[in-house]
């Protein structure tokens, strides 16, 4: 059997089942091959592959073999690294929640399988909504509470109390961030207009008498005509499914020859394009517009991708990054402002409230540190974050936790507990119960 990270979506309680029912099979005499980042999964497994060291240019070789403690004595593997000294939590200080902190109260929440529930939301918060699967995380947090902010009404509910500290809402999701070949992470994020002005500004270009729009291959002049500066065209196969070839006039790189003719410090436009991330921040480390956005790309662990990566080819999870790295760029606060740390006047006139399902969804435990700190940037920047999660990581890390259920469908609906995460701890739901032996474990010492 092969099974592609078949712990996708899972509650810790599901997450348990699952395991034993893969070792009932396992102990018939069958062979299960697991895809998985799970880190439960990892420390069960009998036979651990793990690749890397890297990703992308930097992956694709077996740093390390075996049981999960032969990966924790491999100086190579990342994934050995967080399995000997997992995440402590929490990894900053927890932003006070008090009855006097600006909240929205959303009231008689009843969409789909929710029972009249009334939740807070504390702004300039990281809140995490969690509980068993189809328990009502998604109709609540999405449907219900995004739906009513962004529809200024009342959506699945009696009222929100409280949306006058909101100036913004925004659903993080995974869907594509564009749908031609043209767009690509350097476009979306923004910071290829000023590397456009840069070319525009060699005394090549400047001798010739172009400006940035010839950098651009979303324009005629100076992109390629035969893509229309796609860097691969499509060839039609009428019965078949269409195929998608590199480009034969530009070799992929989006541009005419005389456009690639002129250099950057040694580097064609096309060349830039090519480069990924982790190369940019060193090549642009004199620019600090196109440095900032580049280093936010390798906080939330995409130093991998090249800034020209056609967005159709991105996965989910990489365009969710890609987003959060957009609302990053935005931010010009002093993020290590003590007040800010304590949650003093974090709640602005101008505040965002974001939603994320899920954003953990296959990642890496490392990639899961660099979207807890990301996470954090954005609070601390005085924002408000509400995240669907079942992974424990980040529910250990919730200034504020939501918990439902207590059972899915029909059993579920209900709030069973609100609060801060240590006082779930000990509780008797499914997730007080995992959460309570988790933060013994993963606490300071």
């Amino acid at each position: 059997y092969v099974l592609d990270e078949p712990t996708i979506g899972l509650h810790h309680r599901d997450n348990r089942i699952l395991l034993d029912v893969l070792e009932r099979l396992e102990a018939k005499g069958n062979t299960l091959v697991v895809v998985e980042h799970d880190e439960e999964t990892i420390r069960r497994a009998h036979h651990v592959i793990d690749l890397g060291p890297g990703a992308g240019r930097l992956g694709g070789h077996v740093v390390a073999a075996g049981t999960a403690e032969d990966l924790r004595h491999a100086p190579d593997s990342i994934t050995g690294r967080f399995l000997a000294q997992p995440l402590r939590h929490p990894l900053q200080p927890r932003r006070d929640v008090n009855r006097s902190t600006p909240s929205l109260r959303l009231n008689g929440a009843s969409l789909h399988n929710l029972r009249s529930v009334d939740a807070r939301v504390p702004l300039g918060r990281l809140s995490v909504i969690t509980g068993v699967s189809g328990s009502g995380k998604s109709t609540l947090a999405r449907d219900v509470l995004y739906a009513s902010l962004a529809s200024g009404g009342s959506v699945g509910c009696k009222s929100v109390a409280g949306r006058e500290g909101v100036a913004r809402v925004l659903e993080v999701d995974q869907a594509p961030i564009g749908k031609t070949p043209r767009s690509c992470p350097a476009t979306y994020v923004g910071f290829w207009d000023a590397a456009r002005r840069l070319f525009a500004d060699t005394a090549e270009a400047r001798m010739r008498g172009w400006s940035a729009s010839r950098f651009s291959f979303n324009t005629q002049g100076g992109r390629c005509d035969a893509c229309q500066g796609q860097g691969i065209k499509k060839i039609e196969m009428s019965f078949l499914p269409d195929v998608r070839v590199l480009c034969e006039a530009c070799r992929g790189q989006r541009f005419n020859a005389e456009t690639l003719a002129v250099r950057l410090r040694g580097r064609s436009a096309g060349e830039v394009l090519a480069m990924n991330v982790d190369e940019a921040v060193e090549f642009f480390g004199a620019h600090p517009a196109i440095h900032h956005a580049l280093r936010l790309l390798q906080d939330v662990g995409l130093g991998y991708l090249t800034l020209g990566q056609q967005s159709p080819t991105l996965s989910g999870g990489e365009a969710q990054r890609i987003k959060l790295v957009t609302e990053l760029a935005k931010v010009r606060s002093d993020l290590a402002s003590p007040a800010r740390r304590r949650g003093e006047k974090a709640v602005s006139a101008s505040s965002t409230l974001y939603v994320l399902d899920e954003p953990t969804v296959g990642l890496h435990m490392a990639d899961v540190e660099k979207l807890l700190r990301v996470l954090h940037r954005l609070v601390d920047a005085g924002n408000t974050v509400v995240v669907i999660e079942h992974n424990l990581d980040v529910i250990a890390e919730a200034d504020w936790l939501i918990d439902l259920g207590p059972e899915g469908g029909d059993q579920g609906g209900r709030i069973v507990f609100q609060g801060v995460p240590e006082s779930a701890a000990g509780g008797d739901t499914h997730t007080s119960r995992a959460l309570t032996e988790f933060l013994r474990e993963r606490s300071p010492a």
